[in-house]
């Protein structure tokens, strides 16, 4: 068992969730090594959310998340966290559920997130892939730059970067430099440090693993998700996989997050869209070096 599956183990006092039955409550733990300063990471939140409607619609023959959509409420903290799962549509080929993460607070339970999902049997729903933009090109993960705490304020509060092997693209590292291109891309290739190989449970993480795009656009630190949105594409293969991040859009104080998720084999496997805060700085983002920011979207596929 990795460190992810560890995170996303959950105790039912009455088993998971069954239509008609309301919500069933499970109990988990977020633990230190998944923060980013002093909250825990969304993507492991969301992670746990569609975990748990995954053992609630797996027994209907739906164990995998297809889409889902959360909303973020309060920042997480390390500790016990209860998960409140209720399955709403038991169907034919798919599943519908919603689930809230909640911890106590000082003055009483705190909801930090509420997820909504469609499951379904993604070796059956997701076969074969028609279309989808091929991988960016990026050197091999060896000649790439990794992500790691390295002693700097900003890094050494990340304590999810222990739990990452993170090589991130050269072309889109100058952040880490104090040289941020302002084109608002970011690309790495990226697998759990322990060796646990990708599979679906892994998506929700995986679109949200990485430093947030703002850094490319010259804008270090605070940039908290409201709301994300992702599809899982298909069943990821073992390796390395490859994460593609832009932001294009940047109104007041938040802005628009995209990413994809290719795995070793070059097929895209999961898609995200958030919202962010976003804190542009007095003299504006970071002017772009060379053009704005590429999408997958605009590559042909291959």
């Amino acid at each position: 068992m990795g460190e992810l599956d560890e995170a996303l183990g959950l105790t039912w006092a009455d088993g998971p969730a069954v239509v008609g039955g309301g919500e069933s409550v499970g109990r988990g733990v977020l633990g230190e090594g998944w923060v980013i300063g002093d909250a825990v990471n969304g993507g492991v939140l969301m992670a746990l959310g569609a975990r748990a409607l995954s053992e609630a619609a797996g027994a209907a023959g739906h164990p995998d998340v297809l889409t889902w959509s959360t909303v973020f409420l309060s920042a997480a903290q390390a500790g016990p966290v209860s998960v409140h799962a209720e399955l709403l549509r038991e169907g034919r080929s798919v599943s519908t559920g919603q689930v809230r993460l909640v911890q106590e607070g000082p003055d009483g339970p705190v909801e930090r997130a509420r997820l909504t999902a469609v499951l379904g049997d993604a070796p059956v729903a997701l076969e074969p892939a028609h279309r989808a933009p091929g991988p960016p090109s990026m050197p091999p993960p060896e000649e790439c730059v990794p992500a790691r705490r390295d002693g700097s304020p900003l890094a050494s509060a990340i304590a999810l970067l222990d739990r990452l092997d993170i090589r991130v693209d050269p072309a889109t590292a100058g952040f880490a430099m104090g040289r941020p291109t302002g084109r608002g891309v970011l690309r790495a290739w990226v697998r759990m440090a322990d060796g646990r190989e990708p599979d679906v449970a892994m998506l929700p993480f995986a679109v949200d693993c990485l430093m947030p795009v703002a850094f490319d656009l010259g804008v270090a630190g605070w940039a908290p998700t409201l709301e994300l949105s992702g599809q899982v594409l298909g069943r990821p293969a073992s390796g390395w996989l490859r994460v593609a991040m832009h932001a294009d859009v940047v109104a007041g104080s938040f802005y628009v997050e995209d990413a994809d998720v290719w795995d070793s084999t070059g097929r895209l496997v999961a898609r995200s869209r958030q919202l962010a805060g976003i804190r542009v700085p007095a003299e504006g983002l970071v002017a772009p070096v060379d053009g704005p920011a590429d999408r997958p979207a605009d590559r042909p596929a291959g």
